[in-house]
C-alpha cells in the first residue's frame, strides 16, 4: 500500500521540480546502499528537505521513511499521506515509541530518514547533533549515510514566506561514502563523526553552487560566514 502512495507522490515532486524549473545537482547517489537498512542523516534548512533528500535516493530505487514531529500526522492533507508513505511519526514526550518504530523499519531493510539538528537551522549553518541517528544506526547494525543540501532555504524556510515562483533555483545535494556504525564504538564518538562528515559535504555543495544573492536584499540565504545576512548561529 506504501508503494501504491509514494510513487504518485515522486511523481508530483518531479514535477513541481520542472514546473519551478529548479536546478537540480546530485553527486553521490551511488552511495546509497541498493537494499538493506541505512540511516540517512541530513542537514535541515528548509520545510522540503525531506523531499529532496528522498530524490537521493532515487536512482537506487529506494524509498526513504523520514521520521517527523507527530504534528505533520495530524494536518488533513499530509497526514493521511505521511502515514500511507510510512513515515515515522515523533512525538517528543513519547520518543521512545517512535525510536522503537525506527528501529524496527532498519531491522526489515528500509532507510530511514533523520534530520540530526532536530530542527531547521535559521542560520543556515550546521546546529548541535542529536545522538538518535547514531544510536540506532548501532542497535540496527546498519550504516550511517551523510547527507548535505543547499538551496532549498530559498523556496521555503522557517520565517520566510514560500517562494514557488518560476525562479531557476539551483539546488545542490552531496551523498557521502556510508559510515559504518560499530556497535563498539562510543554513540558521541560516532555522533561527532557524523557532523564532520555533514559538515564537509555542506561545504562541498556550497562551493559548487552555482548562484549568488541578486542583491542585498537577497542575501538573507547566505549564512553570515559567506558573507549573507542570515541570523548568525547564537541567535537563531
Amino acid at each position: 500500500m506504501a508503494e501504491l502512495v509514494y510513487r504518485p507522490v515522486i511523481g508530483a515532486a518531479l514535477g513541481l521540480f520542472k514546473a519551478l524549473d529548479l536546478k537540480i545537482d546530485l553527486k553521490g547517489a551511488e552511495h546509497v546502499p541498493a537494499r538493506g537498512g541505512a540511516v540517512l542523516a541530513s542537514n535541515h534548512i528548509s520545510y522540503l528537505d525531506f523531499v529532496f533528500c528522498g530524490y537521493a535516493a532515487r536512482p537506487a530505487k529506494r524509498l526513504v521513511r523520514f521520521m517527523a514531529k507527530e504534528s505533520v500526522f495530524r494536518h488533513k492533507v499530509s497526514g493521511p499521506l505521511m502515514r500511507a508513505m510510512k513515515h515515522i511519526p515523533v512525538d517528543r514526550s513519547q520518543g521512545a515509541q517512535a525510536y522503537q518504530h525506527a528501529l524496527t523499519a532498519l531491522r526489515s531493510g528500509e532507510i530511514v530518514g533523520v534530520f540530526p539538528e532536530a530542527t531547521i537551522s535559521e542560520s543556515f549553518t550546521l546546529k548541535g547533533f542529536k545522538n538518535g541517528a547514531a544510536r540506532l544506526a548501532q542497535e540496527a547494525g546498519v550504516p550511517l549515510l551523510p547527507m548535505a543540501v543547499w538551496g532549498t532555504q530559498r523556496i521555503w524556510t522557517k520565517g520566510r514566506p514560500r517562494d514557488f515562483g518560476r525562479n531557476h533555483f539551483p539546488v545542490t545535494m552531496r551523498v557521502g561514502k556510508p559510515i559504518q556504525a560499530l556497535q563498539t564504538a562510543a554513540t558521541d564518538d560516532l555522533t561527532t563523526r557524523l557532523k564532520e562528515r555533514v559538515q564537509e559535504l555542506l561545504e562541498a555543495a556550497q562551493r559548487a553552487y552555482p548562484d549568488k544573492p541578486r542583491g542585498p536584499e537577497d542575501s538573507w540565504w547566505l549564512p553570515r560566514h559567506l558573507g549573507g545576512t542570515a541570523p548568525a548561529p547564537s541567535g537563531a
